[in-house]
């Protein structure tokens, strides 16, 4: 049996595997050739990034998935900043005031680096015409066209005049003139009649009098009719001269800037209305400068801030098209504001304090966004489809935008979109937003899923070379030498979790190198050797073991019960491990089992304490169906068994201990102790299969810590699953303790091959007979069954087939809460 058992033992040189320093070719990383890469094995990423990047439209934006620490960021920067510079700049954009509605100010696009150039021509040559237009209605020449116009004025009028004094006067009556009007009275000898006079005459003679005063008034008014007229026309005259002379001034400095934007249509428009609302306002320019007053709101100066130009996105410096990364993507930083400034208590705002975000500075190129970040601002997600949808960008007060307020405001013109939208985030979020948002996989057509393990061939151990000696380029830190460069590998082997695998978590690996970096300085080495990287990657465990610490301190101290020597009915050493995040141990856990007649069956204890999840729960059923089909296909399985993690009080889950459990149960079944030396892990199937399951080598190392703690004395060991064997990476010391003959781990297929090692019996094979061979596990187990059986039957008599098993205890159903 002796023999048997050492089948089952693993080989010491298949617990880890090690990296050979020789077998890189390179004896440091100032020998390795830089990648031309910066990614490495993420072709399935990196393909999907440059289809995306190449279908154009607003719907084939793409959303980098990936695990954490797999470089999601530094694989889109890194390959968005190389390929977006060579791609064309985008145009600038500037906003400018809208002279026929003032609250729609005006986009205008420009080329790129002109619209700040726009922006500095308009402020020039405004304030050359604010110089220009009083200089030139102050000259001598505007001044005496003017005097002329007015004196054609006076000569016309005082013709006009003149006509209708020689009418009055010839009729007997006088024309006087006043700053009130013109006045008709009847007259006597060249003066005005007097009351005394007008009661003298005639009722004849005031009859003529007053009709001829009637005619003279119609006279009169036609007159003022015709000074009117002419007024007009002296107005309309120096409006035309105004407009003359101003056109003349302005006209040069328009028409040079015309000249210069002729490209550009919407420029040509907006300096046109520009020259137009000049002549319009040429009283703010012909007044001087008023003194600042004390009281803003009450300042006479005129405003000129309608000519300015408000620069939106200036891409002047702009290398290709742009990468823009939004850390912080409140509505605000992404689409922009609409600023304010306070006077006097109220709130004012113009066009010049339009603000962009950063959609619009990305306008052209690229936006990079954390998925989890944006997902936090349901109005930026929300305008953010709305915008890829109408391709075009909107600036809304986002109060506004939901009805929460109605003043009037701002509402800048849209700009076009074209952007190329790229999320950042895990799978789990990209599948939520798939299956609950129908508008995501409209416009999220392109999905980059990065890896986090790759195959373990020879490229990717030289690949793994280079990226370190890259680490050394861009950080800084001491060449890493041949053994150091192992080092590195081997645990990017680890953290796979599989020895034909390395880790994509390139992150883990540059701050491993930097820790290094640092125990390399503290021992002067002129290069990161094997110990520094070991150093590092201790050190780092250390600073988060301290949970690990306290357990094992309370499983020496016999705070919780483990046995690592002698046989035990019903009682094993299962494995548990703790997931913390940014560590994992393992633990081991005391899983014991009794058995009685009764019918209740197989009774999870944890299920019934609300303490085990769903695949634990799954475990024990699938052990239950072992149990009928091996030991009960023809009789009734007349039996009460309960199964328990001792001491565990949090959540029990997972179905890495369904095969411990079974052993517990076997062994109080059939009463043949287990060696309590020894701890179990696998899943087990309905047909005794012993399957894989995770965080194998925590499990190994975390019984191995307690029984070196212990005393190691040859007989302690693990039994894990068979399919578990390539994914052993074994610290030294538990690889030590093997090569000493101190520590064994055992692989296994069935669960008939654990059992022999647990118990040191044969399990048996069922016979042509049915039965189970004599002294073996399996027959003692099925004698047990029988005698339950027989027992059952002998209480119930011959219908206890008819009654079903015996009941020992309270049934399982209760009868108040109906559970």
């Amino acid at each position: 049996m002796e023999n048997k058992l050492r089948e089952f033992e693993i080989p010491v040189e298949k617990l880890r595997w090690e990296c050979d320093p020789d077998s890189l070719g390179v004896k440091s990383t100032e020998e390795v050739q830089q990648l031309q890469e910066k990614v490495i094995a993420q072709d399935r990423a990196v393909s999907a990034l440059k289809f995306g990047m190449k279908m154009k439209g607003t719907d084939y934006n793409i959303f980098v998935a990936g695990a954490a620490r797999t470089g999601l960021t530094y694989l889109t920067r890194s390959f968005l900043e190389v390929a977006a510079k060579a791609e064309p700049g985008p145009s600038d954009w500037c906003y400018v005031h809208n002279f026929r509605d003032p609250d729609k100010p005006k986009a205008i696009s420009l080329a790129r680096g002109t619209a700040q150039q726009f922006a500095d021509d308009m402020d020039e040559i405004i304030e050359q015409i604010k110089i220009q237009i009083p200089e030139v209605f102050e000259s001598d020449d505007y001044r005496h066209r003017r005097e002329e116009a007015h004196r054609v004025f006076s000569v016309e009028r005082n013709k006009i005049i003149g006509e209708l004094d020689n009418t009055v006067t010839q009729d007997g009556f006088i024309l006087n003139m006043s700053q009130a009007g013109m006045m008709i009275v009847p007259g006597k000898d060249g003066h005005p009649i007097t009351e005394e006079d007008l009661k003298e005459l005639s009722d004849e003679a005031k009859e003529a009098l007053r009709a001829k005063s009637e005619q003279l008034q119609v006279e009169m008014t036609n007159t003022v009719v015709k000074i009117r007229k002419l007024e007009r026309e002296l107005k309309e005259r120096l409006k035309e001269l105004d407009t003359r002379v101003a056109l003349h001034a302005v006209g040069f400095f328009i028409d040079e800037l015309q000249e210069k934007y002729a490209d550009s249509r919407l420029v040509l428009n907006y300096l046109r209305d520009v020259k137009n609302d000049i002549v319009k306002n040429l009283d703010d320019f012909k007044h001087a400068e008023q003194p600042p007053s004390p009281f803003p709101i009450q300042q006479n100066e005129p405003d000129f801030t309608r000519y300015k130009v408000n620069v939106f996105v200036d891409n002047t410096e702009a290398e290709g098209a742009p990468v823009v990364y939004e850390v912080n993507p409140t509505y605000p930083n992404l689409f922009g504001a609409m600023e304010r400034k306070a006077i006097f208590g109220a709130l004012f705002t113009d066009f010049t304090m339009i603000r962009p975000g950063s959609i619009h500075r990305a306008n052209g190129g690229y936006l990079v966004i954390q998925a989890r970040d944006l997902l936090k601002w349901f109005i930026s997600w929300e305008a953010l489809k709305r915008a890829l949808k109408n391709r075009e960008i909107m600036m809304e007060d986002p109060a506004e935008m939901y009805g929460f307020i109605t003043t009037k405001g701002m509402r800048p013109e849209p700009i076009p979109l074209q952007v190329k939208i790229i999320l950042i985030g895990e799978p789990y979020i990209y599948h939520l937003l798939y299956q609950n948002d129908e508008q995501f996989e409209k416009l999220f057509k392109v999905k980059a899923h990065l890896d986090d393990k790759v195959e373990r061939t020879r490229e990717e151990v030289l690949n793994y070379a280079a990226f370190a000696g890259r680490v050394v380029q861009e950080t800084g830190i001491r060449h890493i030498d041949g053994t150091g460069l192992a080092r590195l590998i081997e645990y990017g082997v680890e953290i796979a979790g599989r020895q034909k695998k390395l880790t994509l978590k390139m992150a883990l690996l540059r701050d491993i190198l930097r820790e290094a970096d640092y125990w390399a300085e503290m021992g002067q080495a002129k290069m990161i050797q094997r110990q520094h990287v070991d150093e590092a990657i201790r050190h780092k465990r250390t600073r988060s073991s301290l949970p690990e610490e306290n357990m094992r301190e309370f499983l020496l101290d016999g705070y919780i019960n483990i046995e690592t020597s002698g046989d035990r009915v019903g009682q094993i050493n299962g494995l548990s491990v703790y997931d913390l995040g940014d560590y994992a141990f393992g633990v081991p856990a005391r899983i014991t089992a009794s058995i009685s007649l009764g019918r209740q069956g197989l009774i999870n204890i944890d299920r019934e304490s609300k303490l085990s999840g769903s695949l634990h729960t799954k475990g024990v059923l699938i052990m239950e169906g072992y149990l009928r089909g091996r030991y009960a296909s023809d009789r009734p399985l007349t039996l009460a068994a309960s199964l328990v993690f001792e001491q565990s009080y949090g959540q029990v889950d997972g179905d890495s201990a369904s095969a411990a459990e079974l052993f517990a149960l076997l062994s109080s079944i059939s009463g043949v102790g287990l060696k309590q030396s020894l701890a179990v892990t696998g899943a087990i199937s309905q047909q005794g299969e012993i399957q894989p399951i995770g965080g194998v080598k925590e499990k190994i190392e975390g019984f191995f810590e307690i029984c070196q703690a212990k005393g190691l004395t040859g007989e302690h060991g693990v039994i894990i699953p068979a399919a578990n064997v390539p994914d052993l990476m074994l610290k030294g010391q538990v690889i030590d303790a093997v090569k000493e003959g101190l520590f064994k781990v055992y692989a296994v297929r069935h669960a008939d091959e654990a059992l022999e090692i647990l118990t040191g019996l044969e399990a048996g094979k069922r016979q042509e007979d049915g039965h189970f061979p004599k002294n073996t596990f399996n027959r003692a187990v099925e004698d047990k069954l029988t005698d339950l059986a027989e027992k059952a039957k002998m209480l119930l008599g011959n219908d206890s087939e008819k009654k079903g098993p015996i009941e020992a205890g309270p049934p399982n159903n209760c009868d108040s809460c109906g559970k």
